[in-house]
């Protein structure tokens, strides 16, 4: 009788020892999170000068395109309800919900959702091992994420995006770019670090940082939008710069009295040796 309550002993601890359950390092990011903007307000909130793309790592290819960029665009019907990509949302304004969704059966974490209130951005973290779709696969605002654990740090890949933009001032990005990003808590307060990569625009990877406190009792509230006619135009007109006409950097320069070359961005221009070089 002894040897068969030890037998069963065992097989229970194994049968516990063998149950699936979350590792002990993993962070719960669940609840509902301010955004802090202490960090690139200026950039964040009222937006950024017109052909101030200094610090970024950007190509000619971007540049050129940047510089097509009108601000009235935005009044277009078709651009007024367009919500921000997630290479872009975290840093835009909202508070930022995440909930996470557990299998019934085996309690284990299947995907982590997001929402940011701003034009209600909705996004799906899969967590469960499933592979990324093939190329072909329909491209999204918010793309194709899938997550994984590195200790209590959660390490984000997204494919299938849209063309998306990393400034609010016509430096956009290509369908091909893709972003992996990291999410740390520290007490009530979140940290995301984002990469973004993209062979068309990018000569090498862009990153940044955003902050987040989660608030008590938070909620995110509804964001309904509907597009109205705010500027009237002729049919088919988009408003736009034609090459070389876009003036919007030397206005910037001037302004804070700083080297066109400087403001024109590029990676080298994120380096404090580049203001000394010979010009």
């Amino acid at each position: 009788m002894k040897h068969e309550m030890r037998f069963l002993c065992a097989a229970a601890v194994l049968l516990l020892m063998a149950a699936p359950r979350p590792a002990v390092a993993q962070a719960d990011f669940s609840g509902v999170w301010a955004p802090i903007f202490h960090e690139d307000q200026v950039e964040r909130v009222p937006g950024p000068d017109v052909g101030d793309y200094a610090g970024l790592p950007i190509n000619e290819a971007m540049r050129l395109r940047a510089d097509t960029w009108d601000a009235s665009l935005l009044t277009l019907p078709e651009h007024q309800c367009k919500p921000h990509p997630s290479t872009y949302g975290f840093r835009g304004v909202g508070t930022l919900r995440i909930q996470p969704d557990f299998d019934d059966a085996s309690q284990r974490l299947v995907k982590i959702n997001t929402q940011i209130q701003w034009m209600e951005q909705k996004r799906e973290i899969w967590m469960d091992g499933r592979p990324h779709p093939p190329d072909y696969a329909p491209h999204t605002w918010q793309g194709f994420s899938t997550g994984r654990w590195e200790g209590p740090v959660l390490v984000v890949v997204t494919t299938h995006l849209k063309a998306g933009w990393i400034r609010r001032n016509g430096l956009l990005l290509s369908d091909r770019a893709t972003m992996e990003e990291r999410f740390m808590r520290h007490g009530d307060v979140l940290t995301h670090v984002y990469m973004i990569s993209d062979p068309v625009y990018l000569t090498e990877p862009l990153i940044k940082t955003n902050g987040f406190r989660l608030t008590a009792n938070g909620v995110v509230d509804p964001y309904p939008c509907e597009s109205v006619d705010e500027v009237v135009r002729a049919s088919g007109d988009v408003p736009s710069h034609l090459p070389g006409t876009n003036h919007g950097s030397e206005e910037y320069a001037r302004k804070h009295n700083l080297p066109v070359d400087a403001v024109r961005g590029g990676a080298e221009t994120a380096l404090p040796e580049f203001i000394r070089r010979p010009r």
